[in-house]
């Protein structure tokens, strides 16, 4: 007999996760940390097909740009303002993501977030499959992503 099948989460179902998970401030809001140099993370839930974490940001802090990894994502900000730079074929776009605003995406996303505002921020973030690898890319001299560096995700 073989093992289950993880279920394929979708990048909307992901964003109905973070929204069922925002309200749930007695689960979240304890666990808030703010640190410098970088910011503070947590895996709040995790089970055979997705897992759930919280991200906190002081102003200035910010995300390489990365991927993650083949899994699909959405995050969530709950407190304060997140900056988001998406780096599609045709060129990067950049969206502020405000309190109660839900990026979802599929698995060949790269992007970067940052805390560009006056206050702190907080953001949950769900990915399914789980997060095993994340890789990160630097801008060449036009503008192109090049491969910098390949990372396993820890908790």
């Amino acid at each position: 007999m073989s093992a289950p099948t993880p279920a394929i989460i979708t990048p909307a179902e992901l964003e109905r996760t973070v929204r069922s998970f925002a309200p749930r401030t007695d689960l979240w809001r304890p666990q808030v940390r703010f640190t410098r140099p970088d910011r503070w993370y947590r895996r709040l839930e995790r089970n055979a097909d997705f897992e759930v974490w919280l991200l906190t940001w002081l102003p200035g802090q910010g995300t390489e740009i990365h991927d993650h990894g083949g899994s699909s994502g959405a995050f969530g900000v709950v407190q304060g303002t997140l900056t988001e730079r998406v780096f599609p074929p045709a060129g990067p776009v950049v969206r502020q993501v405000d309190v109660g605003g839900v990026r979802p995406f599929g698995p060949h996303y790269v992007h970067e977030v940052t805390n560009g505002d006056g206050g702190p921020a907080v953001s949950i973030h769900a990915y399914a499959p789980a997060l095993t690898t994340q890789s990160y890319y630097r801008l060449d001299a036009d503008g192109g992503l090049v491969l910098s560096r390949m990372e396993p995700v820890t908790a």
